[in-house]
């Protein structure tokens, strides 16, 4: 035990000889591997939180599953419709990713308009919902309310109106509909009358559309406790998104699971592609800083010859000898990684908002594998150093080697 401490601390005693043996050369390895580290800690954290801005920002437009009635044969059969306690049997959760589902009825009715002292129905589509968590999951659907000029009151519905309703854009300017006014849908036997809350501008047909609240819709339709469809928003990457789509599939067989492809092989695309390029850009920049340093360590390796020659003449193993720069390339490698990859992290977050827009996250992961690369390719880098194996002692002191 004292022979094992005591070599111990000569070893740790020559290894700080050797950093100390050219300051100059020393900085330079340094600085080629804190570099690096850099360049590769932003690059990976800009790669991890690509999936999360991806994933946000994909979410943004919509749901990315449905779930409608079973088809039967190539088109679902007219009529065929959910119930709706499978509403309440859908996880809000899965694998620690919120999940957001959105029920919807759809049918024709009757739009009472009065215009010059005359009554006239127009048919228009009717979307029966959940008005609350439209927002939830059309994030860029614009929920504008009617504004009046000088009016600051709060709505207060009617006792005539059954609930709110929403507009959209396109159907407001056509019907030209007053604020805050009653309207009365009908089909058939069944009426419904509600207020106009909001107008909603989505850029596609849903500006053409009246939402009302399910319970509504399903009373108009005389349709009690069934919907046409749930669209389901999943916050999580497509992988996520495939595997929620097999679990609801299993365990509802009963209906159709269908994913917005779209959206999910879409969203996908990108981030591969993404992906691709940052770690293609991580591998050269690790190969070119592997090179800066493999160049300094040649001219360590010719400086160190008669150090290598001495330690072999008083009989030191050539594996010890080995060891000794080994351990340090590798002490170069984890100062060099901690100061450049701590630089790069920082790096990251000006250039996610150059990028996206946003400035990125700094991720923890990102910053032990971005030293643990630089450690690598330190040790790599030493490989020049193998040269002073077939070094002889004789020769070193001759001057010949």
């Amino acid at each position: 035990m004292p022979g094992q401490a005591t070599n111990r601390a000569m070893f740790w005693r020559i290894i700080r000889r050797l950093l100390g043996a050219n300051r100059g050369r020393l900085f330079i390895i340094l600085l080629a591997l804190g570099a690096g580290a850099a360049v590769t800690a932003a690059l990976l954290n800009l790669q991890v939180d690509a999936q999360r801005r991806l994933t946000t920002e994909f979410r943004a437009f919509g749901a990315n599953l449905i779930i409608a009635p079973k088809s039967l044969g190539a088109y679902p059969a007219a009529g065929v419709l959910l119930n709706q306690s499978l509403l309440g049997n859908l996880p809000s959760e899965f694998q620690g990713h919120s999940v957001i589902s959105v029920p919807s009825l759809y049918l024709i009715a009757e739009l009472s308009l009065t215009a010059a002292g005359k009554q006239s129905r127009m048919p228009v589509v009717v979307s029966g919902t959940e008005l609350e968590k439209l927002p939830q999951i059309f994030s860029t659907w614009d929920f504008g309310p009617f504004v009046i000029p000088g009016r600051t009151d709060t709505f207060v519905p009617s006792s005539r109106a059954s609930g709110p309703c929403l507009v959209g854009t396109k159907l407001a300017s056509r019907f030209r509909l007053v604020p805050f006014e009653d309207i009365e849908l009908k089909n058939g036997a069944e009426k419904v009358t509600c207020k106009v809350t909001d107008l909603v501008t989505t850029g596609s047909e849903e500006d053409s559309q009246i939402f009302i609240d399910l319970p509504a819709a399903q009373q108009l339709a005389s349709l009690s406790s069934r919907i046409g469809l749930i669209q389901i928003s999943v916050d999580g990457p497509p992988p996520t998104i495939q595997q929620f789509q097999s679990f609801l599939a299993q365990k509802f067989p009963e209906v159709d699971v269908r994913p917005i492809r779209q959206f999910t092989e879409g969203e996908a695309k990108i981030y591969n592609r993404i992906s691709g390029v940052l770690t293609a850009t991580v591998a050269i920049v690790l190969v070119l800083t592997g090179l800066c340093v493999m160049a300094a360590m040649t001219n360590v390796a010719m400086e160190r010859k008669m150090d290598v020659g001495l330690m072999k003449a008083i009989g030191g193993s050539m594996r010890r000898v080995l060891r000794l720069f080994l351990a340090e390339a590798a002490l170069l490698g984890l100062a060099g990684g901690m100061l450049g990859a701590a630089a790069g992290i920082f790096l990251s977050v000006g250039l996610g908002k150059a990028v996206f827009g946003v400035a990125a996250r700094p991720r923890l992961i990102v910053y032990p594998v971005a030293v643990a690369l630089t450690i690598i390719v330190a040790i790599l880098s030493a490989y020049p150093l193998r040269r002073l194996a077939s070094i002889r002692p004789a020769s070193v002191f001759r001057g010949e080697a």
